[in-house]
């Protein structure tokens, strides 16, 4: 007999927009967010008995997605996630599980005659702040990363000593551009109740606002013989400035910029020393990823 071996369900695509006014200083701060919040726990006859009785309404989940921004901080994500999916399994019996996936938009404060605007701001890019957070009873399992960071160097990259064989057409290279869009993602080692994650609240802006800069400084400052073995030294580099982070995760597709050989027109040269015009290319693409955890 068929049985529901796992199911989730849930409100997605919930975008939310709040604004914090320091009355004492006049000054602004905003966030905006995407929130989805999938629910677990014994739904199974919603499935397959048509039983609603189990069901909290989709709608009633936005709801609760809004008014817990009213009533809590946004900021940092991780502490709302926390807040948002520990209510429902306080509120409702039969849910064990509440999945939370926070996807913050970048908004940066103008500078206007060299000073820092009150209350306006600009979209600085689709880089966001992820957060993906499983809150059971059992303990509190939380993802903090970056995404849509779109990162380009015109040298410093190399790619050679790879396999050669029948299959391979790729020419080695000792000097090349090197482009990439950075998912970034570290796992928290779990907090065992939302108190555990408010004692450690401070850290998950400091763990973004390192990460950020570790993956900026090395892409940057590293003579890379490959995106592995950069993307290697920016994952342990991120374990070292976040003694409470258990592993870290990147997925770098490569953002591929190719030579184009104009000697066809009048001898002109465009490749090797010489290449200054490039054809950026969209897909195939590489995409490496790896996963780095604490012996």
């Amino acid at each position: 007999m068929p049985v529901v071996s796992a199911a989730r369900y849930g409100k997605d695509n919930v975008r939310v927009y709040k604004v914090h006014r320091d009355e004492a200083t006049g000054i602004h701060t905003v966030t905006e967010m995407t929130v989805c919040c999938l629910l677990e726990g014994e739904i199974e006859t919603s499935y397959t008995a048509a039983d609603n009785s189990v069901v909290v309404a989709t709608d009633s989940i936005k709801n609760t997605i809004y008014i817990k921004a009213k009533e809590h901080p946004v900021n940092p994500p991780e502490l709302y996630a926390s807040f948002l999916g520990k209510h429902f399994l306080d509120t409702y019996a039969h849910i064990s599980t509440a999945n939370i996936n926070i996807v913050v938009k970048r908004w940066t404060r103008m500078v206007i005659d060299g000073k820092e605007h009150p209350h306006s701001f600009y979209r600085d890019g689709e880089e966001t702040r992820n957060v993906e957070a499983r809150i059971t009873r059992q303990g509190f399992e939380i993802r903090s990363g970056i995404g849509g960071l779109l990162v380009l160097k015109s040298t410093g990259s190399a790619f050679h000593g790879f396999v050669r064989d029948e299959f391979t057409t790729l020419p080695e290279t000792w000097d090349r551009i090197l482009s990439t869009e950075v998912d970034a993602t570290w796992k928290w080692s779990t907090f065992s109740s939302l108190a555990a994650v408010q004692e450690k609240v401070a850290q998950f802006d400091k763990a973004w606002e390192d990460a950020r800069k570790i993956t900026m400084k090395t892409f940057a400052e590293e003579d890379s013989p490959s995106v592995q073995a950069t993307m290697y030294k920016m994952s342990e580099q991120i374990l070292e400035a976040a003694p409470g982070v258990a592993s870290v995760t990147y997925a770098l597709p490569n953002k591929h910029y190719f030579e184009i050989d104009l000697s066809w027109h009048k001898g002109l040269k465009n490749t090797g020393k010489d290449a200054e015009v490039y054809a950026p290319q969209t897909n195939p693409n590489g995409l490496i990823k790896v996963e780095v955890s604490r012996s």
